[in-house]
């Protein structure tokens, strides 16, 4: 199958113009022409999955390995280091980031990770109606995420209305409509600014929020006829 037709097919799915205008979704490395037989789907590119991937094979990430414009290519940085071994082993990669987003993430991780029901969307944001104590909300998110502990700013005993953003969404804060905000990527000044509107914050990591990007779209690609294979890159984060 050629790319040309795989790609048409992920643009149904979700649309590649709904992406947000800094965002770099779709074909990044290949030829539309190019006849695939083998889909490799994983959140982000790293080097010990190149090195993992047969030859001619699509690799479709949430990321885009390319995000600003690049003025050259020098293969001993980042990121052309990468492409470089990508194009040795005429690996093509589509990027589904934002738009995926919008369309699938946020509702997975709401549904199938956390088990609550979306009371509404708004964009990047999916809210969730939980009614909880804090603390075990909190335990029960981690705990759901993979991680070791809860990382919080806790503004209040109870949760009733939840807001959830998977990635890296503390930009949306100040038009968050609920008690309590989900999101990765919170830094301390998010936290400060968290605290004075009164918000509380439940930091679900980048990587552990978004990991899901791989078992949501393999589902989907079955329907096509080809080998669909999971084969993510690891969190570059240790946790010690």
């Amino acid at each position: 199958m050629k790319i040309s037709e795989i790609y048409e097919y992920l643009d149904k799915l979700s649309p590649f113009e709904i992406q947000e205008p800094w965002d770099n979704s779709g074909l990044l490395i290949g030829d539309f022409s190019q006849d695939i037989s083998k889909i490799a789907l994983s959140i982000d590119v790293d080097e010990a999955l190149i090195d993992s991937l047969d030859e001619n094979t699509l690799l479709i990430t949430h990321h885009p390995i390319i995000f600003g414009g690049l003025k050259q290519l020098e293969f001993s940085k980042y990121p052309a280091n990468l492409i470089h071994k990508m194009i040795r082993k005429n690996i093509s990669n589509i990027a589904m980031h934002t738009n995926f987003d919008q369309t699938h993430l946020n509702d997975y991780v709401a549904t199938e990770v956390l088990g609550y029901k979306i009371l509404k969307k708004d964009g990047f944001v999916a809210y969730l109606e939980v009614d909880e104590d804090f603390d075990t909300f909190a335990t029960k998110v981690s705990a759901a995420f993979g991680l070791s502990h809860a990382r919080c700013v806790k503004c209040s005993d109870r949760v009733k209305k939840v807001a959830l953003t998977t990635g890296s969404g503390c930009s949306l804060m100040r038009g968050i409509e609920a008690d309590c905000f989900l999101t990765g990527d919170v830094k301390y000044h998010d936290a400060m600014e968290a605290k004075s509107i009164n918000l509380s914050l439940i930091d679900i990591g980048h990587y552990e929020s978004e990991r899901f990007f791989a078992q949501i779209l393999q589902k989907h690609l079955k329907n096509l006829g080809l080998e669909v294979i999971i084969a993510s890159s690891e969190n570059p984060f240790t946790y010690i």
